[in-house]
């Protein structure tokens, strides 16, 4: 039998560059009650997606330095042990091709900036509902 213990908080990946909104991310998600790790480019986060265990959700800009988030989405979907990761893709690119391109390439949500933060912490709890 394995258990869980209560105190264990949710690991989140974010890969964002515009650091005022990094900060204000990081605020509200440990607030929430969860672990944030950062990467502020594209390189940085392919390498701690290959270094890291996987996390509980994943938080992806677009227009990121280096790679994309286009690029590290199907990037993140190829490595088994991530594949049933959730991504949420939280940009300022609001462009319907890259929309469809995102949810199609694996995305499981889409959000653009500016956010709400109560919206964002909604979505973020529908993909990380506590196991029974």
């Amino acid at each position: 039998m394995t258990t869980t213990h209560a105190t264990e908080k949710p690991t989140l990946f974010m890969a964002e560059d515009e650091e005022d909104t990094a900060s204000l991310l990081r605020f509200l998600l440990e607030r929430s009650g969860y672990q944030v790790l950062h990467a502020t480019d594209g390189q940085q986060a392919q390498q701690m997606i290959d270094a890291i265990a996987p996390p509980s959700l994943v938080l992806l800009d677009i227009m990121l330095p280096h790679f994309s988030g286009l690029q590290l989405l199907p990037y993140i979907r190829k490595k088994p042990e991530w594949h049933h990761v959730p991504i949420i893709m939280l940009t300022a690119d609001s462009s319907e091709h890259d929309m469809q391109q995102a949810l199609a390439a694996g995305a499981n949500d889409y959000m653009v900036k500016p956010f709400n933060p109560r919206e964002l912490t909604a979505r973020l709890s529908r993909f990380l509902k506590p196991a029974a």
